[in-house]
C-alpha cells in the first residue's frame, strides 16, 4: 500500500533540483540568518546545498524530497511553503538503522509558520515509515533551534543523543530526538 500523497504535496523530481535549491536556501537563510554569519551560511549553501549533491541525492532510491504547497496544488493561487526530506537505509545521515525513518530536512518559508504544514509533514512522514514497516522517525535539530525543539517534543519526538553538524565549517551541535512508531 502506497501512502497517499496530500493534494498540497508534491514529490520532487530532478527536474525541480534548481527549485528545490532556490527554496532550501530561503528556508535555511530565513531559520539561521540571526545566529549564524553570512559567510558560513554561503560555505554551507556552496557545500551542502548545490545542484550536483541536490541531484545525486534525488536520485538515490533510499531519498525523497517533497515540497509542500500553501493550499492544494491545483489552486492557482497555492505558493510552496517548504519542503521535507527522508532517508532510509544507507541514505540516513547518522544510523543507518534498518528499522528507522529519517526525516533529515523539514523547512517552512517563515510566512507559512503557524498554519498546520509542519504537523502535516510530520504526520506524512510518520504514514510513510509506518508504510514501510519502520519502528520509528528520527531527526537531528540545532540545540539553540528552541522553536524546533518545542514543536517536534509537541509532536511526540524524544532526545536519544547528539552529534556535531558542519555548517559552513563550524561544527554545531545537534540534538538526535526520535519518535516511536505503534
Amino acid at each position: 500500500m502506497q501512502t497517499t500523497i496530500p493534494n498540497n504535496m508534491q514529490k520532487c523530481n530532478l527536474a525541480q533540483v534548481t527549485l528545490l535549491r532556490k527554496i532550501a536556501i530561503e528556508t535555511y537563510q530565513q531559520t539561521f540568518a540571526d545566529s549564524n554569519s553570512e559567510a558560513l551560511l554561503q560555505k554551507y549553501y556552496q557545500e551542502s546545498l548545490n545542484i550536483k549533491l541536490l541531484s545525486t541525492q534525488l536520485q538515490n532510491p533510499e531519498s525523497e524530497f517533497y515540497f509542500i504547497y500553501s493550499a492544494p496544488i491545483s489552486n492557482e493561487t497555492a505558493e510552496i511553503a517548504g519542503f521535507l526530506k527522508l532517508n532510509v537505509g544507507s541514505a540516513q545521515t547518522d544510523l543507518a538503522d534498518p528499522d528507522a525513518l529519517e526525516v533529515e530536512k523539514i523547512y517552512l518559508l517563515q510566512e507559512f509558520l503557524g498554519e498546520g504544514l509542519g504537523h502535516q509533514l510530520i504526520n506524512f512522514a510518520v504514514a510513510r515509515a509506518e508504510q514501510q514497516n519502520k519502528q520509528y522517525l528520527w531527526l537531528g535539530v540545532w540545540e539553540d533551534n528552541q522553536p524546533a525543539l518545542k514543536f517536534y517534543n509537541k509532536m511526540g519526538f524524544f532526545k536519544f543523543g547528539e552529534h556535531g553538524f558542519d555548517m559552513g565549517g563550524d561544527i554545531q551541535t545537534d540534538y538526535l530526538l526520535k519518535k516511536r512508531l505503534n
